[in-house]
């Protein structure tokens, strides 16, 4: 069982968009100060912390440097949510996280992250057709993706095309015994590919999903995440 540590702020973020946390192979604890996060990892140790750099209590970067410096707590991995400032920015590479994301950040962007450093497989994948409406392009193109992290808000998505942010897409898709899914989308940034991956993966956001389709969704994502994973990953 993989067990996550979490900012109270960011959870509340989390949990409003039903991500893959919610299955039943992932304990998670949330934290609402730095000192309670330290007490929480040294009463049983974590896998991931996924924290900001400016949580109440002590100080962050007193705090990872505690924890970086104990044999017993220094393996988990931290990713860390900080403001778009050269100030909040140097506090976190101090921190020595894995991970650091800019705010504000969407949730389908923190849960590949997330994905990643626990090097987990995703369950939630389907076969989407995307039509392409890439602005830097003088026509439309459509082509095959693999998706990972499906929200009511938004998903990751796997393909070989290099795409840019805030490109425009028109997403076309099914869930298993339901309807057609159409929704506009519209790129919100890109995770880092490992040495070996061929694919890119982006973070696409819905932008007028309707609130029928987003029931669908988040009813789908609730279903998969009660479902035990095989292998108790």
């Amino acid at each position: 069982m993989k067990k996550v540590l979490i900012a109270h702020d960011i959870h509340d973020l989390l949990e409003s968009s039903n991500t893959f946390l919610s299955r039943t192979d992932f304990s998670v604890f949330v934290a609402n100060t730095n000192d309670e996060l330290l007490k929480i990892h040294r009463a049983s140790p974590v896998d991931l912390i996924i924290t900001e750099v400016d949580m109440p209590g002590m100080p962050a970067e007193e705090l990872y440097s505690l924890i970086r410096d104990d044999a017993d707590l220094r393996a988990v991995s931290v990713i860390m949510v900080c403001k778009n400032t050269q100030a909040s920015i140097g506090q976190s590479s101090r921190c020595r996280a894995n991970t650091v994301l800019l705010s504000p950040v969407h949730p389908v962007l923190l849960m590949a992250k997330a994905q990643q450093l626990l090097d987990i497989a995703g369950r939630e994948t389907l076969r989407v057709l995307l039509n392409a409406n890439v602005e830097t392009l003088s026509k439309d193109e459509s082509f095959y993706c693999r998706t990972r992290n499906v929200s009511a808000t938004g998903m990751l998505i796997e393909t070989d095309r290099p795409l840019a942010q805030g490109n425009r897409l028109t997403c076309v898709f099914y869930l298993p015994d339901a309807r057609k899914i159409r929704a506009s989308c519209k790129i919100i940034g890109a995770v880092e590919r490992a040495p070996g991956d061929e694919d890119y993966q982006y973070g696409i956001m819905f932008t007028n999903l309707t609130p029928e389709s987003q029931k669908l969704i988040a009813d789908y994502v609730e279903k998969t995440s009660q479902t035990p994973h095989p292998g108790g990953m």
